[in-house]
């Protein structure tokens, strides 16, 4: 009978440290995930001057286009306004 115990007692510690581990391991999977989510950045968009990819909420927005710097946008803008004539061009 006191054989019975004991292993019940065994087992009984070996379950709740399990959980426990487990419980643990699921936090930490969860802070990771959510980790990863800050560092992705959402939808990423192109630089109409310089063709770089960059996430959307980094980038620069004028005139329906994206840009990644202002220095960018204000070179792709001074082209247009050169050559306005390109713009309208359907080919």
């Amino acid at each position: 009978m006191n054989l019975l115990i004991i292993r019940l007692i065994i087992f009984a510690v070996v379950f709740f440290a399990g959980l426990k581990l487990y419980r643990m391991y699921r936090e930490w999977r969860l802070a990771q995930e959510d980790d990863t989510k800050d560092t992705e950045g959402g939808k990423m968009v192109r630089c109409s001057w310089c063709k770089v990819h960059l996430p959307e909420q980094d980038a620069l927005r004028s005139r329906g286009e994206w840009f990644c710097c202002g220095e960018h946008r204000d070179k792709y803008l001074a082209e247009l306004t050169d050559h306005p004539d390109d713009q309208d061009d359907p080919s």
